[in-house]
Parts: C-alpha cells; structure tokens; sequence
C-alpha cells in the first residue's frame, strides 16, 4: 500500500452530492488548496453497517472541525444516485439523512486506485480477458491534507473496523499546532498540553516534567 505522507493527494475531477441534497459534477480538492485543511475518507458501500455510524459520527462533529477550519469530505465507489438516496434516507430505515458535509463518487474506482484503497485490483486471466480479483470497493482510508493540499497523515482500516473521530480531532489539533508553533506533539498528545521544542534539551525537558 502506497504511503502519500508528504506527497501531494492525488487530483480528480468526479461528481459528489453536496448539502445532503445537490448533485453537482466535477467536484475536486483543489477548491480547498490556500484555503482549509482536508479531512478525506474513504468507506466501502452506501447502505451498509459500519459506513452509517462513521458518516454520521462525522456529521455530528462537524462544528468541531469547522472550527478548526477543516473541511470534511467523503467517498466511496457507489453512484452519485446511490448517494443521495442514501443522504435522503431517514437513519431509522438505514439512511444518513441530516449529513451535510460532501461525498464523493468513485464509480470508475480511479480515486480509489491512486489513492491505493482499492480493496481489489483488475487483472488478466489466461485468455486475456480482464477479472476483478478482490471486493471493487474502497477500505476505510483516512487522509489528512494540509493547505497546500500535501498529505500529512494517513490511516488505512480494513472493512470491519470503524474508525475514531476523536482521533481525527486529536491528529488535526496536532498539525495545526504543529503549524502555528513549530513544536512537535508528542505519544497521546492532546490541545493544551505540552509539546516538545525538536532539541535535545527541549526532550530532557519535557520528559522529566511529565506527570
């Protein structure tokens, strides 16, 4: 699996369904560059068991993550269709209905692919016909992009294991940091505590000040 820490994030061009209701085309992370912090996930299927509670979990930390002027973006492999009958759904028939942050659509998998977390890869059988080995669908990868749209973090779940918002937060709260402080955080850090000034005193000094 590819690592994109430090790298660039892969551009695209697809259609997304954002506001939980409007369809629009050639959505991209671009519009973002100098402007926010990303926060792109990727999860398996609309309709499904674990993407609703992680969807939705997002949703309700939203005013967190606008505070911090970070913009929340899903995707995965289903239809811009599929999609919004999934944000138009009610949650007590399976649905996200009330999820308002975008969600892109990877029907032809490339995001995916150049992303590397495609569960899955096209290959050639004996007679030179093309097969899908694996599921054609995205597992739960996470990616954090600074402003320059340069990844800075990155985790890759398989398609059982939902994730941590408030890790999410954490890791945002960190980079931001980060950037304003040029302190580095350290194991467990969280805001408002203590950092590490990247010397060898500054390391003396908060290992023999922690609790």
């Amino acid at each position: 699996m590819a690592v994109l820490v430090g790298k660039q994030a892969p551009w695209f061009k697809a259609d997304a369904v954002i506001n939980g209701n409007d369809m629009v085309e050639n959505f991209s992370l671009d519009q973002f560059i100098g402007k926010r912090h990303v926060l792109f996930f990727f999860y398996p299927m609309d309709f499904t068991f674990v993407c609703p509670t992680e969807l939705i979990a997002f949703q309700d930390a939203i005013a967190a993550f606008e505070e911090r002027n970070v913009a929340i973006i899903g995707c995965s492999t289903d239809s811009k269709f599929s999609h919004w009958a999934w944000l138009n759904t009610p949650r007590n028939q399976g649905g996200i209905k009330g999820v308002t942050f975008p969600i892109v659509s990877d029907l032809a998998k490339t995001i995916s692919k150049n992303f590397d977390v495609l569960a899955g890869e096209y290959v050639e059988n004996e007679d030179g016909e093309l097969e899908f080995e694996g599921e054609p669908v995205a597992y739960r990868g996470l990616f954090l992009l600074d402003k320059q749209g340069i990844v800075r973090h990155q985790v890759v779940n398989d398609m059982p294991l939902g994730r941590s918002i408030d890790e999410a937060l954490r890791i945002v709260d960190a980079l931001q940091f980060f950037e304003e402080n040029g302190e580095v955080c350290p194991a467990n850090w969280h805001k408002g505590e203590k950092a590490i000034t990247a010397t060898t005193d500054g390391i003396a000094d908060y290992l023999a000040h922690r609790d």
